[in-house]
């Protein structure tokens, strides 16, 4: 299997093959590495003070330790972790089907998901989980609540509530049930015109989710596609193949790896003929990585797309998923990868440290050293990343709007808004200066730092925050983030840039028609 994951495991991960299989004979120096931890261990063992955890010396120190010297992707996945993964990987899961979060210590439902159980049941955004069967939530985390509301299909569980407004707990009884997640979503920007977003390659059901998004859209009628990689950290490369392969041509490269222990791989396209009959444009920003950078570079470098936004995360290292005993994992970095002109994207990460690499200021710039070219013949640069043929400078947020943005306060107001109401809203609402002062007072009453003079300042923006809030609350989260993308300045400017892609399109196809004719 294939992958490419985010900050913190981002990585294009390959299923093992039987030479990577197979250690390789240990030498002398390796037997004298493996004596010196089992002896360093057994010293600790029998001399450290309290007593000590086998589990907790080798799934958190020696393993990771050893990891650590190589690069910022290899990692280890204990027995909890790579349960996980598998789980998010195979997008289905038994349970009530609801996102949790926590906020200010509590466990809330961030969002009960559509046709869920959970929702059903009658569970809202903002209720305030306080006990799973009978259990007191206090004290557990997001994931060990989570872990007690999936169970059996077909089996209940109690979930019980504190709602704003109501003056007792409510304890509602839900039937678990198969719960198919997706991170696919397309719909009309105008006629003619599709949004395809894209949050993560990481699901193995991604490429069959954009078919059935666009064959519901119907992609016989789409003149203009406009596709959403902001923000997605990757996944499984099988996956970023199958979505970028569909709007190339038969056989085309969409991405190779070399390493040292396995022969060069070529992943090519298989088209889907319906998406070979419009332009597009292509979205991207610093958080795109991996997997997304493998779509947009196959389709910058097939002149494929027109590219709008910040350069790229810059992620180019391979790893490979290997099971170990004790149902733990390793995700070691066995090649890198390259675009279809043959550019390496990695980023430098020997000469600083993994956090600065991670979180620091990017100041990588293009491998001048390492050009190549398109189709059409335009330049193009490893290192780095991919660096968009159009920049786009996302508006800097104020003070204020960060201050906002790292509370929960528009959250909280929303469970306020409709305190004791079932959430409904008339279509295309948006909050009146009746709704606008109560915030503003909702956020005085808080001792919320913030002056007349910024709230004015920042009127639209906290118009437009309580506006997805409270129709995330009434319509759901889908409708909330349509009306979010409907509004969004850099979708405007895509819808701009259609013409470009356009020309972009036809140059290419009558470069393609000249190679045929000779």
């Amino acid at each position: 299997m294939v992958a490419l994951f985010a900050v913190g495991s981002l990585g294009l991960v390959l299923g093992q093959s039987p030479a990577a299989r197979t250690a390789a004979p240990a030498d002398d120096s390796l037997e004298k590495g493996m004596l010196s931890v089992v002896q360093a261990y057994s010293l600790i063992e029998k001399n450290y003070a309290d007593p000590v955890s086998a589990e907790k010396a080798i799934y958190q120190g020696a393993i990771p330790g050893m990891l650590g010297t190589l690069d910022p992707h290899s990692s280890f996945l204990d027995p909890d972790s790579w349960k996980e993964m598998q789980r998010r990987q195979s997008a289905r899961y038994f349970g009530v089907g609801m996102e949790i979060t926590v906020d200010a210590g509590m466990v809330v439902v961030s969002q009960p998901m559509p046709g869920s159980p959970a929702l059903a049941a009658g569970l809202r955004r903002g209720d305030v989980i306080v006990a799973v069967d009978g259990q007191d939530t206090r004290g557990m985390d997001s994931g060990e609540v989570a872990n007690r509301l999936r169970g059996p299909r077909g089996t209940p569980v109690t979930v019980t509530v504190k709602r704003e407004g109501a003056q007792a707990t409510l304890s509602m009884t839900v039937t678990r049930a198969a719960i198919e997640t997706s991170a696919v979503d397309a719909f009309w920007l105008r006629p003619g015109t599709a949004y395809l977003r894209i949050s993560t390659f990481e699901a193995q059901n991604v490429a069959a989710d954009v078919e059935s998004a666009l064959r519901k859209l119907g992609e016989s009628s789409v003149t203009a596609l406009v596709l959403d990689l902001r923000g997605n950290p990757g996944g499984l490369v099988n996956e970023a193949v199958a979505v970028a392969g569909r709007y190339l041509r038969d056989g085309q490269t969409v991405v190779s790896d070399h390493g040292r222990a396995q022969a060069e791989q070529v992943f090519r396209a298989k088209p889907q003929p319906n998406g070979q009959k419009y332009p597009m444009v292509v979205l991207v920003d610093r958080r795109s990585a991996s997997a997304a950078e493998i779509v947009a570079g196959a389709l910058q470098d097939h002149d494929r797309a027109w590219l709008i936004g910040e350069t790229t995360f810059g992620k180019g290292l391979v790893q490979g998923q290997f099971p170990l005993s004790e149902d733990a994992a390793l995700l070691l970095t066995i090649a890198h990868y390259y675009t279809p002109s043959g550019r390496l994207i990695q980023r430098d990460y020997q000469h600083r440290s993994f956090f600065d690499y991670y979180y620091a200021g990017r100041n990588d710039g293009p491998n001048l050293a390492d050009v190549k070219a398109t189709d059409s013949g335009r330049k193009v640069y490893g290192g780095g990343g991919i660096t968009p043929d159009e920049k786009y400078d996302a508006p800097i947020a104020t003070a204020f709007q960060r201050r906002l943005g790292a509370s929960a306060a528009f959250f909280r107001f929303g469970s306020l808004y409709f305190s004791g109401r079932t959430p409904e809203l008339p279509e295309n609402w948006a909050p009146d200066d009746g709704v606008l002062d109560r915030f503003r007072g909702y956020l005085h009453q808080q001792n919320f730092p913030f002056t007349d003079a910024e709230f004015a300042a920042d009127r639209p923006f906290v118009a437009r925050q309580i506006r997805l809030e409270l129709y995330t609350r009434a319509f759901g989260r889908q409708a909330a983030d349509h009306a979010g993308i409907q509004g969004d300045p850099e979708v405007a400017r895509a819808i701009d840039s259609l013409p470009k892609a356009e020309a972009l399109y036809r140059q290419v196809q009558q470069v393609l028609a000249r190679r045929i004719q000779r």
